[in-house]
């Protein structure tokens, strides 16, 4: 019995350190590719030490750069959402015992990076021991698949600038993966929910994925479904009752998962109240001249922004520049599946978690084509790094479980393409405003 049980575990403990060292490399990589050139934007970070003094936000002006902070009252406050800022206390107490003074932006970007690279590596675990093995082209595949969302994507050179905002996207990128990764292939609707906090804490808008959630963890409780034909009154009232007895078997599931991002919900109320005198006022629109900029003529969350926000996610191309021996890219949003072509093997047939992941795709989608702006200032569409760990999904389902030519071409011309985005933007001034 021992000899029999005995590969399981040996077998994990592999699985744990293949990922650990991948995460490291990719750690490192990323450390020393991307140059923070927003570091000082550390809006979050001020308005955390503001949280450890007893306030809400400082009460002397800011530096002259941090021009989104508002003046309201006798403070100065951020838009940025409760949960942003919470994730920053670490740094913030870091601060505050002189152990480090200036935002570390580059290692935070970097440890973001490498926990995402761990999570994704282990996720696809989720689609059976086909696409987990540790055969030479299956590990391949796996390993390239978890270098991906952050290598072969805008992730790397939005993450790499290191402001409060992209900051925030990473946290809410990692959040989302490893959410996923409790939800599907190690169940722990707590921890999972934890995670979940930390991804909408960062970007609100997540919040609307709650119930994906929580319908993966009701699958997996249920095991295989059977349909349930509604066809008579008797079959109804059959159905009713397996639905009742499954709410049944699965409140505490429910009451595990939901404990943190409820708290978190009802924290952010009660900040927003506090600051601004309404729960659902993050502060945005008092941000000193917002209200004049003409995309936010319509709200900030606008139908009349979807035209705009749609060409620029997925039609937007790169530019010639005359003084460049290659093409350029515009410093305010192109399309993300010419800045990364690998995106094109999402409409390959097929995939275990295909229809939830492009429910999901789709919602997330919709609201960030609302904004009332693309981004600002970015490579590709920085807002979608929040669809990458669905995306992720659908990618490793709807492929074969060893790596083909196609992919190795497509991920070779995304990596060179996020690459030379991150030098010129980083490391040159060739791209400008």
């Amino acid at each position: 019995m021992r000899n029999h049980t005995a590969p399981e575990p040996r077998g994990t403990i592999r699985q744990f350190w293949v990922a650990a060292g991948l995460s490291l490399c990719a750690a490192l990589a990323f450390y020393f590719s991307t140059k923070p050139t927003l570091r000082d934007l550390d809006y979050t970070t001020e308005i955390a030490s503001a949280l450890l003094r007893g306030d809400f936000g400082p009460r002397e002006k800011p530096p002259e750069w941090l021009n989104e902070m508002i003046p309201y009252g006798n403070r100065y406050y951020s838009a940025f959402p409760l949960g942003a800022v919470i994730s920053m206390v670490p740094i913030a107490l870091l601060q505050k015992a002189s152990l480090i003074h200036d935002f570390p932006a580059r290692i935070l970007g970097a440890l973001i990076a490498g926990a995402c690279v761990y999570f994704l590596f282990q996720l696809t675990k989720a689609f059976g021991p086909d696409h987990s093995s540790f055969k030479a082209k299956p590990l391949t595949r796996r390993i390239f698949l978890a270098l991906f969302p952050v290598f072969g994507t805008w992730t790397w050179c939005n993450l790499g600038m290191g402001g409060a905002w992209q900051i925030a996207l990473g946290l809410a990128l990692l959040g989302e993966t490893a959410a996923l990764y409790f939800t599907l292939v190690r169940p722990s609707p707590f921890v999972a929910g934890a995670f979940f906090t930390l991804a909408f804490g960062n970007r609100t808008e997540l919040l609307i994925t709650a119930p994906l959630y929580l319908y993966l963890f009701w699958r997996c409780s249920n095991g295989t479904h059977q349909e349930v034909t509604v066809s008579s009154t008797r079959q109804r009232w059959k159905l009713i009752s397996r639905i009742k007895q499954s709410l049944r078997e699965n409140a505490s599931m429910l009451f595990d998962f939901l404990t943190l991002p409820v708290t978190l919900a009802l924290l952010t109320a009660a900040y927003n109240l506090a600051r601004f005198h309404s729960i659902f006022d993050f502060g945005y629109f008092h941000i000193p001249e917002v209200r004049d900029e003409p995309w936010y003529e319509h709200g900030l969350f606008s139908l009349h922004s979807i035209p705009w926000n749609v060409h620029t996610m997925l039609f937007e191309g790169f530019r010639d520049d005359p003084a460049f021996p290659f093409l350029s890219f515009p410093p305010f949003g192109c399309s993300i599946l010419l800045s990364s072509p690998f995106l094109f093997l999402l409409f390959r047939a097929g995939g275990r978690y295909r229809t939830i992941s492009w429910i999901a795709i789709g919602i997330l989608a919709f609201v960030l084509w609302c904004h009332g702006n693309p981004g600002g200032w970015q490579f590709s569409y920085r807002y979608a790094m929040i669809l990458l760990p669905w995306m992720f999904l659908l990618l490793t389902g709807n492929g074969p479980p060893k790596i083909t030519v196609t992919e190795i071409s497509l991920l070779t011309v995304s990596v060179a393409i996020n690459a030379t985005a991150t030098w010129l933007f980083l490391w040159t001034d060739r791209i400008q405003p």
